[in-house]
């Protein structure tokens, strides 16, 4: 039996406040304001147990109806099954939902090592979905849109081009120590440094980090924008896999193209540095062309190609990845692309590293 009972300013409910109970509940309180002169009102669930959807309807109505005659009315005390049911029921605000919980130290930090394993088996999920779908593919073309590996090599390479070969000739045309060779009367040896640095480094990692910036993000926001408009849950209900069907594709095409530019980009660069040598250190091309020539080993070519193409599958498993966990709509997808680039970078530049200390001083490679 539900009771209501007064003191002052202070009303009390006592026992369940359910539908059965609603009724009579309503017909006590609107003669209790009727008569009640004062500016605030308290409302004590402490003794309500539990509530339904009809009596946080019931404290709606109380609360219009005190507003309707000036007074301010607060409800208190509520337990925590009460306060669950109005946060979820009432159209009026009465309570409001929980902040978010306060955990210690050692919580946190075992949460954040949770999560990120959990992270980490996601993208182990993904890289062996890619491998094994990638490689089944060169004998199985059955799951993969026919002509989409000739359309992302053209998206993802081809488009690709010009700001690749212009970033490249620009490192090229400023990637050396000509006044310096120069006031030492070494200025042939540029060719010998832009040969060595453009093949080694500079031509892999340029291309990777424009890949990175605009095929990179190109993957993720696609991806993103799928799983946000379910496409990818149609693609499964068709018995389609969205890693096989939209990621390998660009799996193909990525490491196809960025090899391809890579080499287009080491070219470029070493033109670059020929058109400053001509110009401003006086170095005939024949000769530049020569010292080139004698400067690089089939190591340093082979070097930058394998980079690239680690380089490549960093950025479209780093793609994939983000895109297939955004959560949100638009704005998850703009954070997703984001997270993508950053990411693609740093990892790029860590693979770099990582490679350069295993050719370099591991002598992973002899030629």
């Amino acid at each position: 039996m539900t009771r209501l009972r007064h003191s002052e300013n202070t009303i009390f409910l006592e026992g369940e406040i359910l539908i059965d109970s609603v009724s009579p509940l309503l017909s006590a309180f609107e003669g209790f304001i009727d008569t009640y002169r004062g500016s605030e009102l308290i409302v004590d669930l402490s003794d309500v147990p539990r509530t339904d959807s009809a009596g946080v309807a019931f404290l709606d109505e109380v609360l219009e109806s005190a507003q309707a005659k000036n007074i301010a009315i607060r409800f208190i005390n509520a337990r925590e099954a009460v306060t669950k049911t109005l946060v979820a029921f009432s159209s009026k605000g009465l309570a409001e939902s929980a902040g978010p919980a306060s955990y210690s130290f050692f919580e946190r930090i075992g949460g954040a090592t949770y999560q990120a394993a959990r992270d980490l088996l996601d993208l182990l999920y993904l890289v062996a979905d890619t491998t094994y779908f990638a490689a089944l593919g060169l004998v199985r073309r059955s799951g993969i849109r026919k002509g989409e590996f000739i359309n992302q090599s053209i998206l993802i390479g081809m488009n690709a081009f010009p700001i690749v070969a212009l970033i490249a000739f620009l490192i090229g045309f400023i990637l050396q120590s000509a006044a310096q060779l120069r006031q030492f009367g070494a200025s042939i040896y540029v060719a010998n440094l832009v040969a060595i640095s453009m093949t080694r480094e500079m031509g892999p990692i340029m291309t990777a980090i424009v890949f990175a910036g605009r095929s990179g993000s190109s993957i993720a926001s696609e991806i993103a924008t799928m799983v946000v408009t379910e496409e990818t849950d149609a693609l499964k209900s068709m018995a389609l896999n969205p890693v096989r069907y939209v990621v390998v594709p660009k799996f193909y095409a990525i490491t196809l193209t960025m090899p391809l530019l890579t080499i287009l980009s080491m070219l470029i660069g070493i033109f670059g540095a020929m058109v400053i040598g001509y110009t401003y250190l006086n170095i005939g091309i024949l000769p530049f062309y020569q010292q080139v020539v004698d400067a690089l080993v089939f190591r340093d070519i082979i070097t930058g190609l394998a980079k690239s193409v680690v380089f490549a599958w960093i950025i479209v498993i780093t793609g994939a990845y983000y895109g297939f966990r955004v959560r949100g709509g638009a704005e998850g997808v703009g954070k997703a692309t984001t997270a993508s680039v950053v990411a693609s970078v740093f990892l790029v530049i860590l693979a770099d590293s990582i490679l350069g200390l295993f050719f370099y001083f591991g002598r992973g490679l002899q030629f």
